[in-house]
């Protein structure tokens, strides 16, 4: 049953088995309005890329911002954009895994081929500079019989790896808000999970245009 403690209702369980039905319905109503804030945590998160990498001439928040700018420009799908800006975004907490992290951050929302697109992104990147760094620089060469190969090599060789740019003409993360919110708006683990590619192929800019 369901007890207070410190001042709120909580479930009266201290293991899991021996929650009740009760205990187990407060719980899915808490949990819904914590669920809603995802977009908001992710935004926060973003900020984060603010102090990380520090070298270029541009930060990642920055980078990140205009990699998603780039795809928007070259009319790509509301699905990418939201790819493009957050690829980068595991970077503040683990650097060495981050291309995983932000794939499962967007996993539940995205197409199959955005998802490995995206984990998979810093191999189709090093094609750019592995050279310079003593690695492979066709270490992407494996992945080539993928069906998603050249979607991460566009994706990375014209919106990613040029994405250095102070000049560049970059919108701000308010501009995007309202799309990253509409992907995470979708059913989590439903028909765009389920996909193999994108369902909403239609241009970013072209339902920007339509609001």
């Amino acid at each position: 049953m369901v007890e207070m403690y410190r001042g709120r209702k909580v479930s009266s369980y201290i293991r899991m088995d021996e929650g009740t039905q009760e205990d187990y319905d407060l719980l899915r109503e808490y949990a819904e309005p914590f669920r809603k804030g995802v977009v908001d945590r992710i935004l926060e998160q973003m900020k984060a890329l603010h102090h990380t990498y520090p070298g270029n001439k541009i930060d990642r928040y920055e980078h990140c911002l205009q990699t998603a700018q780039r795809a928007y420009d070259a009319g790509e799908c509301e699905e990418i954009v939201v790819a493009g800006l957050l690829h980068d975004i595991g970077d503040a907490i683990s650097p060495d895994n981050h291309a995983m992290i932000a794939a499962a951050i967007l996993r539940p929302y995205v197409s199959q081929n955005t998802h490995w697109m995206i984990e998979h992104h810093p191999v189709f990147q090093g094609h750019y500079f592995f050279d310079k760094v003593g690695k492979d620089p066709d270490m992407r060469e494996q992945y080539r019989d993928h069906p998603a190969f050249d979607m991460a090599e566009r994706f990375c060789g014209e919106y990613d790896q040029t994405a250095f740019d102070p000049e560049y003409p970059t919108a701000t993360m308010e501009f995007f808000e309202p799309i990253v919110r509409r992907i995470f708006a979708r059913e989590p683990w439903g028909a765009h999970h389920e996909s193999e590619w994108p369902l909403d192929s239609a241009p970013a800019k072209q339902q920007a245009a339509a609001e």
